[in-house]
């Protein structure tokens, strides 16, 4: 009995992160629908629930506003945890303290964020490995970090899941999984 239970409990849990994923994943694919450029200005927003102008953002961005279309606010739930665990995030820009207007669109802040608060999945060369609504962080070289969603849409040519993120030209749909070296690989939801 306390087996059956057990496994009656893991399958519910397994079944709620398939629909957790899956929800994420379209609400990444629905964000390639808005006009957005490319704009890594430091804004003043408000907190909690603040965004930058709708027309507007960078890599982390995409994540944020996902996630937000699931009732889940990042820039609050990256504050809360980076006010409380100060010394575990990097010090990257030299910060003494947090800063709701952007600790949230750094991404090696939402790295170490879904590292403490989400599951941390291997990064491997095999696309079977990515699933809809991972999250994938990127080294583009340089200092320069970058993230973006895996999405369930399958590329024709390779047959992969691919990636919604904003490079440059906006909250796009693309077949670059493994276009970058890959630093981080995550599942995260409520």
């Amino acid at each position: 009995m306390k087996t059956t239970l057990l496994f009656f409990f893991l399958s519910l849990t397994t079944v709620a992160t398939v629909v957790a994923q899956k929800t994420l994943s379209e609400a990444a694919l629905a964000l390639t629908k808005d006009e957005v450029a490319y704009d890594p200005s430091y804004f003043s927003i408000d907190y909690p629930n603040g965004d930058v102008p709708a027309n507007k953002g960078v890599c982390t961005d995409v994540v944020i506003r996902a996630y937000r279309k699931l009732g889940i606010d990042l820039q609050k739930e990256v504050h809360q945890d980076m006010k409380a665990h100060f010394n575990e995030y990097p010090k990257n820009w030299g910060l003494k303290t947090t800063d709701t207007n952007i600790d949230h669109r750094r991404v090696p802040n939402l790295m170490t964020f879904f590292k403490r608060k989400g599951t941390v999945l291997p990064k491997t060369t095999n696309s079977d490995d990515y699933k809809p609504g991972d999250i994938v962080c990127y080294n583009l070289g340089g200092g320069i970090t970058h993230i973006g969603i895996v999405v369930n849409k399958k590329a024709p040519h390779t047959n992969r899941y691919m990636l919604v993120h904003n490079i440059g030209g906006g909250q796009v749909l693309e077949d670059c999984l493994f276009n970058f070296k890959i630093i981080g690989h995550y599942r995260y939801h409520k």
